[in-house]
């Protein structure tokens, strides 16, 4: 059967924040400087990005990598969406000089 279906949110709201597009993938890691953003609110995620790291070190031995750790991902990564928190301007200034210096970013969240 071929047929086109509605889909409705269930909370019966639509999210506020208007959704971003990901950045296309860069073409060559040679020479590249990897970030890791590590949610340590999630006690995995550090580990995840241990394996991450070791495995891009297997294949690409060239590469360097830049840690980034904060207890909540969203304060962060979008600070004029951050529900209410704040994010301290030193910590903002880091955020931001951290991103300069990566080419390419890995995050993970886990439990």
């Amino acid at each position: 059967m071929n047929g086109q279906y509605e889909v409705l949110n269930p909370w019966a709201e639509v999210d506020p924040i208007p959704l971003k597009g990901i950045a296309p993938r860069v073409a060559d890691l040679t020479g590249k400087t990897v970030g890791l953003f590590a949610i340590t609110y999630k006690r995995a995620s550090q580990p995840i990005l241990n394996v991450v790291e070791e495995k891009l070190k297997e294949r690409f031995s060239a590469l360097k990598f830049s840690w980034f750790l904060h207890p909540f991902n969203l304060i962060v990564a979008d600070m004029d969406h951050a529900g209410g928190m704040t994010v301290t301007p030193e910590v903002k200034a880091q955020f931001e000089e951290w991103v300069k210096g990566v080419d390419v970013v890995a995050a993970a969240v886990g439990d």
